[in-house]
């Protein structure tokens, strides 16, 4: 039997979910998501959860489940960020998305930034700071303008963020930001429309426009039902439509992605800027890749069977260098 065109005889899958990142509880519910769609499908599946990162621990406790390839649902640092994707490598184990270093560098919203920009992506203006470039920056934030957005260099799911409009609040938002990561990000706020384009197996899909309904799309907006609403496809033009789709495409391509992506954008005056790409997005039911993959007729449980399939396929390309 096959769904989706894929034969769910794959082995015996790992659903590596939770994390010990501050990712840990909705890397859970995507994790669970996708064990229950691959349990429908007749996989043979089994959830693991990754609790801490040291090496040889994972390690062990992977082996001990005996499983051929790793479904990789774990976001935030330890997931997205090339280390557990290093230590299935030294087991030569298959795994879902992108590989060791287009996951570090897209989980790396600074170094991420750096190849955008040079490869002629529109980015939001923004400035580097960790304590070595602490009072430098601080000298040159007003070039970014009046509203500034602040947030970790290497988070996701909108943790530490904060959009501030007044310079009393700046002190305040920066030590948030540090609380998570050594090094933050400053740059302006572009007023725009929030969109996001999932890339699956190199190909975009539609572009989604997120209207959140608090000041901005954060982890509650993200996360709790009915704090978001999203315009799935988004009321766009086909010309702009694909300049968006062409430019998250482009982005997935350059950090050398793999497999599956989302690229978060803001649209302004019609012009696409990069914000970042996530190489895990979230998996769960308010989650934008599978809103995406729906709207071309991939179920969600196609979705998961097509990622482990593409987990194959990089193995096997990599086999055959």
């Amino acid at each position: 039997m096959e769904v989706g065109g894929i034969s769910y005889k794959i082995g015996r899958i790992g659903v590596l979910m939770g994390g010990p990142s501050s990712e840990r509880e909705i890397s859970l519910k995507s994790g669970k998501a996708v064990y229950e769609a691959l349990k429908q499908c007749g996989v043979d599946v089994v959830p693991i959860d990754i609790e801490v990162e040291g090496a040889q621990e994972n390690i062990r406790l992977i082996k001990s489940h005996r499983i051929d390839c790793a479904f990789l649902a774990l976001h935030g640092r330890f997931g997205e960020d090339g280390q557990i994707q290093e230590i299935l490598e030294e087991m030569r184990l298959p795994y879902t998305g992108s590989g060791v270093d287009a996951s570090r560098l897209a989980m790396d919203k600074i170094a991420s930034r750096k190849i955008f920009e040079s490869n002629g992506l529109n980015v939001p203006r923004y400035l580097e700071m960790d304590k070595h470039s602490y009072d430098e920056a601080m000298k040159q934030r007003y070039s970014l303008g009046p509203s500034l957005v602040i947030k970790p260099a290497t988070h996701g799911s909108s943790i530490g963020l904060s959009i501030i409009d007044s310079q009393e609040k700046l002190k305040e938002a920066i030590d948030l930001a540090f609380s998570f990561d050594d090094r933050i990000v400053l740059e302006e706020f572009v007023r725009g429309r929030e969109m996001t384009v999932g890339i699956l197996d190199e190909r975009a899909l539609c572009v989604i426009e997120i209207i959140p309904k608090k000041q901005f799309f954060d982890y509650e907006a993200k996360y709790q039902q009915g704090l978001t609403e999203y315009i799935v496809p988004a009321q766009i033009n086909k010309d702009l439509a694909q300049k968006m789709q062409e430019a998250a495409l482009s982005a997935h391509k350059l950090l050398g992605c793999f497999g599956c992506s989302r690229v978060d954008i803001i649209l302004k005056d019609e012009e696409p800027y990069i914000l970042e790409v996530n190489t895990i997005p979230g998996l769960t039911s308010t989650s934008l890749l599978p809103k995406a993959a729906k709207i071309e007729g991939i179920t969600f449980e196609e979705l998961c069977l097509k990622l482990i399939d593409l987990a194959y396929e990089k193995t096997k390309n990599k086999a055959a260098i």
